[in-house]
């Protein structure tokens, strides 16, 4: 009979362990590995078994002894969960940051989570807690339905937490709904403790199949009500659940970790701080690239440790702008571009005197030891939330990419919204940096060509000076590059160059970011002095490529105005240096000739001076022609909506067939048009078989697929295909002008056709 009472008894306790335990499966899924899973099983399994041994002592006891076993089980959890991630101090300090730090911590960590004593502390206790309020009003006070309530909250609660940060997963939701059935249905026929002791057999027979009837009717009824109701209630459900961590604000960094652009002026002032101590093992020496592959990347002896990553400009100051998660020893992968070599570089780092809460570590980290981390996965920047402190030790493990330079020429850069940030232009960009970053666009086509030309146009006309102000403000830039030399304009530190080349990339196309961190000849002190900052470009299929817009040591400048056209404005009146007071030596006199008396204008001036004039009228004919010319491709490529930009795209290709002598008659397709124009650059004849087909469309032919598409829907575009026209236009111009015999390019600029053709 004992045995019989026992596995009577036994259904609901394992069915309150069951589902206890499903709510640690559930959150699971967002935490690395399994270690959280199994101790929250292991604290279901706790709590129900204290119940269950305590049952026959009074009530108010249960609670003092379960909240002892759930402290020693704390102890011993906390314990694994800070051996596995290799976090120093002792047990109750553990237990203090915990406590104090748990909820913020688990709703601000990365995904995935790493079981960490913060991150295993409000779960575990929570289990705990859900198991011993379910057992005790199930067991003690029969009341099995109410007592399946904590399971529930704490199921649902697990399932709320987990919100959108994993994939969507059925089985545990079937399971529990499962479980809770089966413990309805056992615990049907029963009673609580003493609720049919005096009732005779056949009473208590009659009494159980009643319930057991009427249990099967609920439940029943609940499975009809559950089929009926739930695609309504399911419908009026949003398909992507609410994340609470948006609730909840990331760690945050001051102004001098948001933009520590400032701090390189700062620090070139001082250039003997010990600011880190390094040692690093795993840079492999970089193989030079190929010749105008790309930008040199560090020498073999040098390793770049990166501080910062700032992608937002406000036109004042660069900001990194990051959400910093809280994380773990290991940190997300990041997808390599295609075809990149990666190198695994391990650092180990010693704070000496560097200040705030950034951490530097060689791009991109991997893994971090020693040190509680918060991390940017879009900037790659890592902060740590305590604060550094002088003997600060961690060692970082990161895996370096190096992209394929040799296919940098001819690489692409992205658009759209997804490099939006790096795109931006904020308003109030000076005049001067407009007209330098279009004239430096015009000459150069291609992406690579830009930023190259760009890098060059820096290194040599400025000069690096450790005195320079910090500042890299519109106006700030506006006279580093224009400023005169000797009232301290077009000089300054990494800071002005690298923020310079990231503002003028942009106003030419290219999606760019400023890095500040430090050079490092791969174990030793890092100082002041190897303080700097570079920027970076994004290209397709490449990644994030580093440029070096500094001069070279010894490189003399040249001023800006011999490559600089037009001419930079004049700076404001309170810029202009002092006139030198130093007397200068003046020439000695020299006798001028007698002056003869003149009987008339020579016939040599009237000669002269009519053809002057003549040149002159006809230079300002020609000067009229260019200028309407460009006005003219100005006006097509830049006014009217997308549909309009893109038809005026291809009136410039139509123009520069009848340029090249190679006009296309009215009545071919824009497909026929755009094979013909192909021929013409690829062979440089029109009479190649009309049957050959190419492997690939040609950006022309990209060209006339957007024509069709904006003929028959003019609201098919939007501007970013407009601008793609426009450049693919004027690429083709540019390439079927050099194809063409001297003196046709030489009137290609000045020929009057454009100006009066009709499409």
């Amino acid at each position: 009979m004992t045995a019989l009472r026992v596995l009577r008894a036994l259904p609901v306790p394992l069915v309150l362990v069951g589902m206890t335990g499903l709510a640690g499966i559930a959150l699971g899924r967002v935490y690395a590995g399994d270690l959280l899973t199994r101790l929250l099983l292991g604290a279901a399994v706790g709590s129900v078994l204290v119940s269950v041994a305590a049952r026959r002592l009074r009530s108010w006891l249960v609670a003092p002894l379960s909240v002892l076993a759930l402290a020693g089980y704390t102890a011993l959890a906390l314990r694994v969960a800070a051996q596995r991630a290799d976090l120093p101090g002792g047990l109750g300090q553990l237990v203090v940051d915990a406590a104090g730090n748990g909820v913020a911590r688990l709703l601000t960590a990365m995904i995935p989570v790493e079981p960490t004593p913060d991150t295993v502390l409000v779960p575990l206790v929570a289990t705990w807690l859900a198991g011993l309020a379910g057992a005790e009003v199930a067991l003690r006070a029969g009341r099995v339905l109410l007592g399946f309530l904590p399971p529930t909250l704490l199921y649902a609660g697990a399932v709320y937490v987990v919100g959108p940060n994993a994939d969507p997963v059925l089985w545990p939701t079937l399971a529990f709904a499962g479980l809770a059935a089966i413990g309805l249905a056992v615990t049907g026929g029963t009673a609580p403790p003493g609720a049919d002791g005096d009732l005779t057999t056949e009473a208590r027979t009659a009494l159980r199949t009643t319930r057991t009837v009427t249990t099967a009717a609920g439940l029943a009824v609940v499975v009809g009500l559950v089929a009926l109701l739930a695609p309504v209630v399911a419908g009026q459900v949003d398909g992507r659940p609410a994340d609470p961590r948006r609730y909840v604000e990331p760690p945050r960094v001051e102004t001098l970790d948001e933009n520590p652009l400032i701090r390189i002026s700062g620090w070139a002032l001082n250039p003997e701080r010990k600011l880190l101590d390094v040692a690093v093992d795993g840079a492999s020496p970089t193989a030079a690239p190929a010749a105008d592959a790309g930008p040199p990347e560090p020498g073999s002896d040098e390793v770049r440790l990166r501080l910062a990553v700032l992608s937002d400009y406000d036109g004042v100051t660069w900001r990194v702008g990051a959400t910093y998660r809280n994380a773990g020893r290991v940190l997300p992968a990041v997808e390599p571009a295609p075809g990149s070599r990666l190198d695994t570089v391990r650092q180990e780092i010693t704070v000496a005197d560097l200040s705030g809460r950034l951490l530097p570590a060689v791009a991109t980290p991997r893994e971090v030891d020693g040190a509680r981390v918060a991390y940017d996965p879009a900037t790659g920047t890592l902060i740590r939330p305590d604060g550094l402190t002088p003997g600060l030790r961690y060692t970082v493990t990161s895996v370096r990419e190096r992209p394929d330079l040799n296919l940098i020429a001819t690489a692409d850069v992205p658009a759209g919204d997804a490099v939006s940030r790096e795109l931006r232009v904020a308003d109030g960009v000076p005049d001067p940096m407009r007209r330098l970053a279009a004239q430096l666009a015009e000459e150069n086509g291609a992406p690579y060509a830009r930023a190259a030309a760009i890098e060059q146009f820096l290194a040599e006309h400025y000069r690096v000076v450790a005195d320079a102000p910090s500042g890299h403000a519109y106006p700030n830039l506006n006279f580093f590059l224009f400023g005169p030399r000797n009232a301290g304009g077009q000089r300054g530190t990494s800071e002005q160059f690298a923020a310079a080349f990231a503002v003028l990339g942009r106003l030419t196309g290219l999606p760019t970011r400023v890095v500040v961190g430090f050079s490092t000849s791969g174990s030793g002190p890092v100082r002041a002095a190897d303080a700097f900052a570079w920027p970076e470009v994004l290209f397709d299929g490449l990644g994030w490529v580093a440029f070096d817009p500094l001069p070279r040591p010894d490189d003399e400048p040249r001023p800006v105005e011999e490559d600089f056209r037009p001419t930079p404005e004049e700076p404001p009146p309170s810029e202009v240096p002092e006139p030198t007071v130093e007397p200068t030596a003046t020439p000695p006199a020299v006798a001028a000739p007698p002056r003869r008396e003149s009987t008339g204008t020579p016939v040599a001036v009237l000669v002269g001076g009519g053809s002057a004039a003549l040149l002159l009228l006809v230079a300002a004919v020609l000067a009229v022609l260019v200028a309407a010319r460009r006005t003219l491709t100005r006006r097509r490529l830049g006014r009217g909506d997308p549909a309009q930009r893109i038809a005026g795209a291809w009136r410039e290709v139509t123009d520069a067939l009848r340029l090249a002598g190679q006009p296309v008659g009215g009545d071919l397709a824009a497909t026929e048009v755009a094979a013909h124009a192909r021929r013409l650059v690829v062979d440089g004849t029109p009479d190649q078989d009309e049957t050959t087909t190419p492997t690939a469309a040609s950006p022309v032919e990209e060209l006339a697929a957007l024509v069709n598409r904006v003929t028959f829907a003019p609201d098919g575009a939007d501007d970013d295909a407009a601008t793609h026209a426009g450049r693919i236009a004027t690429d083709y111009g540019r390439e079927l002008r050099s194809a063409q015999p001297r003196w046709r390019r030489v009137l290609w600029p000045v020929h009057p056709g454009p100006l009066r053709w009709r499409p």
